[in-house]
């Protein structure tokens, strides 16, 4: 057996330079579906196994992907286990090092002319593999990826409509109440939502919250209750609105019906006992107060034979009657002046009411006046005006934490523009990666926002953008490109606030940031963006 620890620690000591960035590639092999013949193994990447994407020829002549290279050499050189899985292992050249691997040019153009074709269904494309990497690859509409929340497969030219209204598993937050739910949840939540509008049937209000609907149906001036005499006889059911009011127009049919009342009473009495009068008022007494029982006899049949002892209890009754009346007259006099009052008292209220919320439109007019102003200030204090920005991030430990913990996983730059009257655009970057970069590499987008001179520019948005981490050393920066796809969504004239982002999700290794990195230097780092004035 071959040993290799005494050796280990000297290769990693050498020295690992950073490869050139025309080298420089975040992809693995392509796919060995691609080509349009059987892959000859001398053109197979010994890590991914797949089609050699920018060849690298380490010294034991076995071929990587620049990709697979850097990762297998990222913490210094170590053995190549393709040697030993042949059986060729030699401990001075079975070496993995950067320093003394080499772009293999010769396959590389030998692998850019093989014929190719693309993978995917319903695409008819092909050509040569130098064609597809270049031109073809990552902007087929055919090909499709797998949804992160709903895991189904879409077509990558729908995935921002999927994402955005067709995804099953999409997250929502209620417009009325603010709460997050899943899309499959939104009829259950209208349903106890308590800030869920509804409507009164009766007075046709509308947008009354849940919360305070039993209140309204409670105090709704058209919604109908029986009347307060209905236990005596009456059988109105009026507007509660309209109470007051049946109640001063219903006041001798209320009255009749409790001198019925009252008939009925004395009529039971009269049946199990009499009637005593005292003081000119008819009032019962029962059969244990009753005289001797000759008197008794005598006096009930008496009352019997309509003598006038019941004639004065009939003239008593009315009696009481008119006083009810007349205090029933008083009341509603008083009734009558307290409504008038009460008129008065809520117009005044309305009237304060009205200033209120006259002053309250005010002060919201003038909030939103500060916040554009602040805004604008904040932009003018960062803006250019000739397509080059750059942007320091400071913090960026704790804005690391943040994106790790899901807290702010991206940010926003300050808006800048090709020119005083030109595209007006701003960074978005993710500090813990996005899509297939997320947890291993920064993420770095391009956003077209909405300007005030749009309608005078020319659209879609076709000019190159150029993306940089800064090497705080200025040596060697980390450079990404590219020229905008004039058929995505992302370059045309924006609708909304922003366009959706457009960018590199593997622009740079985390692993690139750690240690004593150039690119970090007292917790800041400093992104570029140029974009190419060519032709505006």
């Amino acid at each position: 057996m071959i040993s290799t620890a005494g050796t280990v620690g000297k290769w990693k000591a050498m020295a690992r330079p950073s490869l050139p960035s025309s080298l420089d590639s975040t992809l693995p092999g392509i796919s060995r579906e691609v080509l349009s013949v059987s892959m000859e193994p001398k053109y197979q990447c010994q890590q991914c196994k797949e089609i050699l994407r920018k060849p690298f020829q380490a010294q034991c002549g076995h071929r990587f992907c620049v990709f697979c290279f850097k990762q297998l050499t990222s913490s210094g050189p170590i053995p190549c286990e393709a040697c030993r899985a042949e059986g060729i292992f030699e401990e001075a050249t079975s070496v993995l090092n950067i320093e003394v691997a080499f772009p293999d040019n010769a396959a590389r153009r030998e692998i850019d002319s093989l014929p190719a074709k693309c993978p995917n269904d319903g695409c008819s494309w092909s050509g040569t593999l130098k064609e597809y990497e270049g031109q073809h690859e990552g902007r087929c509409d055919f090909e499709r990826v797998k949804c992160e929340a709903c895991q189904a497969l879409i077509l990558v030219s729908e995935k921002d409509r999927h994402n955005e209204r067709e995804c099953e598993a999409r997250t929502l937050n209620c417009k009325y109440c603010k709460v997050t739910f899943n899309f499959k949840e939104i009829k259950a939540h209208d349903e106890i939502c308590q800030k869920f509008p509804m409507q009164c049937k009766d007075c046709g209000k509308k947008k009354i919250p849940r919360e305070k609907f039993q209140e309204h149906i409670k105090s709704c001036a058209k919604s109908k209750s029986a009347c307060q005499f209905s236990e005596i006889g009456c059988r109105a059911v009026v507007d509660n609105g309209k109470q007051q009011e049946h109640e001063q127009t219903s006041v001798t049919e209320h009255l009749r019906l409790m001198l019925a009342v009252l008939s009925s009473v004395r009529l039971r009495t009269e049946r199990t006992g009499e009637w005593h009068e005292d003081s000119g008022l008819g009032l019962y007494r029962g059969p244990e107060d009753a005289s001797p029982a000759g008197a008794h006899a005598a006096g009930h049949n008496a009352g019997r034979g309509g003598g006038p002892g019941v004639q004065q209890k009939v003239t008593a009754l009315e009696n009481i009657v008119c006083v009810l009346n007349r205090e029933v007259e008083r009341s509603a006099l008083t009734l009558e002046a307290l409504s008038r009052q009460h008129r008065l008292d809520q117009e005044k209220i309305e009237n304060l009411s009205n200033k209120v919320r006259q002053l309250e439109r005010t002060l919201t007019m003038r909030d939103l006046q500060l916040a554009e102003s602040e805004q604008s200030l904040r932009e003018l204090q960062f803006c250019t005006y000739d397509g080059v920005f750059i942007w320091k991030i400071a913090d960026f430990s704790r804005r690391r934490q943040d994106a790790v913990g899901g807290r702010a996983p991206a940010m926003f730059s300050p808006a800048f523009y090709s020119s005083k009257y030109g595209y007006k655009m701003c960074l978005r970057l993710y500090l813990n990666g996005d899509g297939t970069g997320r947890g291993t590499h920064l993420s770095l987008f391009f956003v077209v926002m909405r300007g005030k001179y749009d309608a005078l520019l020319k659209w879609p948005f076709s000019q190159k953008v150029t993306l940089m981490l800064l090497d705080q050393n200025n040596r060697e920066h980390i450079i990404d490109a590219f020229r905008p796809d004039v058929s995505s969504t992302s370059f045309q004239r924006p609708i909304s606030e922003m366009n959706i982002a457009s960018g590199c999700p593997l622009f740079c290794p985390l692993a690139k940031l750690a240690g004593k990195s150039s690119y970090l230097r007292d917790d800041t780092i400093f992104i570029k963006a140029i974009v190419d004035l060519t032709g505006l």
